[in-house]
């Protein structure tokens, strides 16, 4: 099994601060999107830039030479970007008119250049991927992009200390998984009976909770946080700190989450597909048998949160034609799965998870089934203002500096203030 380097596996969660005056979000009215571009059924051809970041970066190079054997015409020109530089970059490139002919793209940062992306050709398929990968595609009523690799959460859990405290199951349902946790502090023998999310990005990586309970991010064009789904939500966030079954100091620095996790200390975490491999190189060999994955616990449903990447086509392209081919070859089932085998990207297209390169990974079942149920925030350029007020709306309730309903009251008063762009 290949696992997930660098931040390859963060693609959704980076959070950059946004300046979009003059060089990030198109507002020129010469910059807006033409009309799609036209795919022929002929062989791409001509040079084709690509930009893209992390592992995913490092790993294009070699695997787009099976597109250029395909097309012995093509010649592709792939740029490795890093994480904390690309978002300024693309900024810059869109303002000087330098992009490149395709991107990878964050799918929380689809909205930012949304006007410097080019419609997706008709003749590409906007079926067959998971819901929540499709749904960071849409900006407005354009499909501005097609998914490539998808990123959700799960349940881990420690299967030894579980054992240990009674559980031999994984927990389906919040009464449950409260109890579990409680049972694996206080017979099992661990400090804390989960960790959940603090810090930076902690209310989008706690949306599982009110989405479970039916909650929404907006209706129409307005932030509907203040809602009692939302609320009860939040309500069974806080319990965790208020019942002291979680750490409401909890350790936020890197490799803090897996060293607990090996340790034992905080036996139950809620992650990606990426804490696979740290959990190997920290826990060693072995340690694989002492945990395992669950889709996360229901209260109306089982709902997580699906971000990745998604492939664009800049509406500056020189090559959009060839560009489109490129990115369609990308899209395509057995190629999503070949990525998988590269790079551990989760495909965007369940048929790929049907190919034996990922069906033959057990590991990996309960992500595909999590990714049937799970949903993207909203593609808005506020979505990161908005959620850095949730974060700070998740520090209250974790201090017991606030009650859910006030706290809620005044995170939509800072929403609305925001506003919906």
């Amino acid at each position: 099994m290949k696992t997930k380097t660098l931040l390859s596996g963060l693609a959704a969660l980076v959070v950059v601060p946004l300046v979009l005056s003059g060089c990030g979000r198109a507002d020129d009215a010469a910059t807006k999107p033409s009309g799609a571009a036209v795919v022929d059924d002929g062989p791409a051809t001509g040079k084709i830039t690509v930009w893209a970041m992390g592992a995913e970066g490092e790993a294009l190079p070699d695997f787009l030479k099976a597109f250029e054997k395909e097309n012995p015409d093509v010649e592709i020109d792939v740029t490795p970007i890093p994480w904390d530089a690309a978002h300024n970059k693309i900024q810059t490139a869109i303002a000087g008119g330098n992009t490149p002919d395709v991107a990878m793209m964050g799918t929380t940062w689809m909205a930012d250049f949304a006007d410097a992306f080019a419609t997706v050709p008709e003749q590409i398929p906007d079926t067959g991927f998971f819901d929540g990968a499709q749904s960071t595609t849409m900006v407005g009523d354009r499909r501005a992009g097609v998914p490539w690799y998808v990123d959700t959460r799960v349940l881990y859990y420690r299967t030894d200390i579980a054992q240990k405290a009674g559980w031999n199951a994984a927990p389906t349902s919040w009464p449950e998984l409260k109890q579990m946790a409680s049972d694996m502090q206080q017979k099992g023998g661990s400090t804390w009976g989960m960790r959940l999310p603090a810090g930076n990005d902690s209310f989008q990586g706690a949306m599982w909770m009110p989405w479970s309970a039916g909650a929404e991010l907006i209706d129409g064009g307005s932030w509907t946080l203040d809602t009692p789904e939302m609320a009860k939500g939040l309500d069974y966030y806080q319990s965790f700190f208020t019942d002291g079954i979680a750490d409401p100091n909890v350790d936020t620095s890197p490799g803090a989450t897996e060293a607990e996790f090996v340790a034992g200390t905080a036996p139950m975490v809620v992650e990606g597909p990426f804490l696979r491999g740290q959990l190997e190189a920290v826990g060693g060999e072995g340690f694989a048998e002492k945990y395992s994955t669950a889709v996360l616990p229901a209260e109306k449903g089982s709902v997580s949160f699906s971000g990745g990447a998604d492939l664009v086509v800049f509406d500056k392209s020189k090559n959009a034609s060839s560009a489109w081919k490129l990115v369609d070859w990308l899209s395509e089932p057995a190629t999503q799965a070949a990525f998988f085998e590269a790079t551990g990207d989760l495909p965007a297209a369940k048929a790929a998870w049907e190919e034996p390169a990922v069906s033959g990974d057990a590991s990996l079942a309960t992500f595909g089934t999590q990714l049937e149920t799970a949903k993207a925030p909203p593609v808005t350029t506020s979505w990161v203002k908005v959620a850095a007020k949730g974060d700070q709306a998740l520090e209250a309730l974790r201090r017991g500096n606030g009650t859910v309903a006030t706290v809620l009251k005044d995170l939509q008063g800072q929403a609305d203030a925001i506003g919906l762009d």
